[in-house]
C-alpha cells in the first residue's frame, strides 16, 4: 500500500474524538492517520483501501478493563455453574443434576452462591444430602469463601482438630466440627486437594474468554491474579502459547501474585520477562490485603460490622482481617516500586485501603515519584480522608463497576455493614471530585458478564441495567462522560499507554470499536444494551460478534 493512501477508512457514522464528533477516520499501518469530515477521509482512498460504510453506526475508542480473571471465567463455564441469586432449592437441584452426570466419586466443582440468596450461611449437610458419594466444593460469588460437603472435607483431611490457617477461617458448628464453610486462606487450603485443570483446558478457557472480551469491545485488560485458577506456571504457559500463535489480540498486563515469605511467588516475579511479548506485559504484582465485606466479615474495616457472625466472637468477625503486617507491606511495595513493577492491591475494606495508601506513600518517600501507578483495587469502602490524599501520593483507585447496583452480593454487603455505610459504597463521585485517577475493573467472573456497557449505565444510575426502583450507593453516581472516561483515557493513563490508546486522534493506535448506537444520545437506561458490531486492534478487525439480546451474558 502506498504511503499516500489509507489502509482502512471508516466513514458514514459519528466518530467520538477528543474534541467532539467527526464523520470518519483513516488508518495506515495500524495508526489513526486522519479524523474529520466525509470528504477529508475519502481523499485518502486508494485502489486497495478497505472502505467500511458505517451506515450510521458509531465509532468509539476501544475499552479497557483493569481487573479480570479470564481463565477463571472460562473454566467456570465448564463447571457446575450456579446462576447468581439462586435460592437454596435451585442451588441443590443444580448440584444434584451435575452429580447425576459425573463419573462415580468425581469432584463436583463450581459456583457461585451468596448467603443472602440462600437465606443464610449454608453448611456441609445440605450438600451431603444431594451428593453423598461425590466431593463437592462450590465457591461463593466473591471467590473468597467456599462451601464443601463432608466428602471434600475428608479428602482434604479437615476435621475438628484442624486449626485455622493464618489469614483464614474454618467455620464450625456447635459441636466444633467444620461446617463446610471456608473463608480466605482456609478456602485455598481445601481447594488445594481438588484437581487442577489440565493445560489444554486452561488454554481453551483463556481463548474463549479473550473472544468474549473482544465481543464487548475490550481491547486492553489486566489479568488481576495470575495463578488464581490453575497455578501461576500453568496460566503463564497458556498466555505465552496463545500469544505465540497470534491468538492474544488485546494488550494484556499480567498481575503476578505476591505473598510474604513465599519463594514460589518470588521465583515467578524474578522470571517475569520470560513471558513478555508484543501484547503481554508481566509487569504488575498483585497483593491481597483483606477479604470481602459480606457474611464472611473478612474485609478489613475501620468501624465494626453491623451484624454478627453466629458462633464467632473473634476480632475478625468485628473488624475483618488485614492479612499482611504494615511494615512488611511497606517494605515490599517500596522494593517493587524501585524495580519498576506496578502494584495492584486487593483492598475491599476501608482499613485495607488505608494500608495500601500508606504503603504507596512509603514507596514515594523512599524512591520519589516514579512511573509506577500503583492501584488500589475494589475500594468498596474508603474513608474521606484517604480519598483526599490519593492524588497527592499518585495512587489510583480501581473500582468494581458491576457491583454498584442492586445484586445478591450487594445485599450481603448491606446486611454486613448496614444501610448507612452502603450509601458511600464504591465512592466514585467523591474520588473524581478529589481529582484522583479512577479506573474500572469488572472482577469478571465474580460478576456474570464482562459487559462494560452495563457498567457505564449503572455508574450513572446506580440501578439495575434498564432501571429499577432500588439503587445502591446512589450518592456516588457520576455522569456518562465521566463513566466513559474511566474505560478509555483514565485506563490508558493507568496502563502507561495514554500516548498510544484511549482516544481517537491522528497519531494514536487504531484500537477502535463500532457500536450499534451512540450511547451519548440514547436514554441512559438503554446504554447497557449497546451491541459491538466490530472491534479493531491496530486497524485490523479482530471480532465481528454475533448480536446478543440486551442484558444476556454468555
Amino acid at each position: 500500500m502506498s504511503d499516500q493512501y489509507a489502509d482502512t477508512i471508516l466513514v458514514g457514522g459519528p466518530v467520538r474524538t477528543s474534541s467532539g464528533w467527526a464523520e470518519g477516520l483513516t488508518v495506515r499501518a495500524g495508526v489513526i492517520e486522519t479524523v474529520g469530515g466525509r470528504e477529508d477521509v475519502l481523499r485518502r482512498r486508494g485502489p486497495d483501501t478497505r472502505v467500511i460504510d458505517l451506515a450510521g453506526d458509531t465509532v468509539l475508542p476501544g475499552l479497557h478493563d483493569l481487573h479480570v480473571h479470564p481463565i477463571y471465567a472460562g473454566i467456570r463455564e465448564r463447571r457446575c455453574k450456579i446462576p447468581q441469586g439462586s435460592g437454596l432449592a435451585d442451588t441443590l437441584r443444580i448440584v444434584a443434576d451435575h452429580v447425576s452426570r459425573s463419573a462415580p466419586g468425581a469432584w463436583v466443582l463450581g459456583g457461585q452462591w451468596d448467603a443472602f440468596a440462600l437465606g443464610g450461611t449454608p453448611d456441609r449437610t445440605m450438600l451431603d444430602a444431594v451428593a453423598p458419594g461425590h466431593p463437592v466444593l462450590l465457591e461463593d460469588t466473591s471467590g473468597h469463601s467456599s462451601w464443601a460437603n463432608s466428602a471434600a472435607l475428608a479428602i482434604a483431611g479437615i476435621g475438628p482438630g484442624t486449626p485455622d490457617p493464618s489469614g483464614g477461617i474454618f467455620e464450625r458448628d456447635a459441636a466444633g466440627h467444620p461446617s463446610g464453610i471456608q473463608r480466605e486462606t482456609a478456602a485455598d487450603l481445601l481447594a488445594a486437594s481438588a484437581p487442577k485443570p489440565a493445560d489444554d483446558e486452561v488454554e481453551a478457557a483463556l481463548e474463549w474468554a479473550l473472544g468474549e472480551m473482544l465481543s464487548y469491545g475490550i481491547t486492553s485488560f489486566t489479568e488481576a491474579a495470575v495463578g488464581f485458577t490453575a497455578g501461576p506456571r500453568a496460566e503463564l504457559r497458556a498466555y505465552t502459547r496463545l500469544a505465540a500463535r497470534g491468538a492474544v489480540r488485546q494488550r494484556v498486563r499480567l498481575s503476578l501474585v505476591w505473598s510474604p515469605y513465599d519463594p514460589a511467588c518470588e521465583d515467578v516475579i524474578t522470571k517475569r520477562n520470560l513471558y513478555a511479548s508484543a501484547h503481554i506485559a508481566p509487569d504488575c504484582v498483585k497483593i491481597f490485603l483483606d477479604g470481602v465485606p459480606t457474611d464472611s466479615h473478612t474485609a478489613a474495616m475501620l468501624e465494626p460490622y453491623e451484624d454478627t457472625v453466629e458462633g464467632r466472637g473473634d476480632d475478625a468477625s468485628r473488624h475483618g482481617m488485614l492479612v499482611i503486617a504494615p511494615a512488611v507491606l511497606d517494605q515490599a511495595v517500596t522494593r517493587f516500586d524501585r524495580m519498576g513493577i506496578t502494584v495492584k492491591f486487593h483492598a475491599a475494606g476501608d482499613a485495607a485501603v488505608r494500608a495500601a495508601l500508606d504503603a504507596v506513600e512509603a514507596a514515594r518517600t523512599a524512591n520519589g515519584h516514579g512511573p509506577c501507578m500503583h492501584n488500589v483495587g475494589h475500594c468498596t469502602f474508603v474513608s474521606k480522608t484517604d480519598i483526599e490524599r490519593a492524588a497527592r501520593i499518585g495512587a489510583t483507585f480501581e473500582v468494581s463497576p458491576y457491583l454498584w447496583r442492586p445484586s445478591p452480593i450487594c445485599s450481603d454487603i448491606a446486611a454486613a455493614v448496614g444501610r448507612e455505610a452502603v450509601e458511600r459504597a464504591w465512592p466514585v463521585r467523591e474520588m473524581i471530585d478529589a481529582r484522583a485517577l479512577v479506573v474500572p475493573g469488572s472482577d469478571w467472573c465474580v460478576v456474570p458478564s464482562v459487559s462494560p456497557w452495563s457498567a457505564m449505565e449503572t455508574l450513572v444510575t446506580r440501578q439495575e441495567p434498564g432501571g429499577s426502583a432500588d439503587r445502591f450507593g446512589a450518592s456516588q453516581a457520576v455522569t456518562l462522560e465521566e463513566a466513559f472516561d474511566l474505560f478509555t483515557v483514565n485506563a490508558a493513563r493507568q496502563e502507561g499507554m495514554s500516548h498510544r490508546v484511549g482516544r481517537i486522534e491522528p497519531g494514536m493506535l487504531a484500537d477502535v470499536i463500532v457500536v450499534d448506537r451512540n450511547p451519548f444520545e440514547v436514554p441512559i437506561t438503554q446504554v447497557h444494551a449497546t451491541e459491538v458490531k466490530m472491534t479493531f486492534v491496530e486497524g485490523e478487525p479482530v471480532a465481528r460478534p454475533t448480536p446478543r439480546r440486551p442484558g444476556r451474558s454468555r
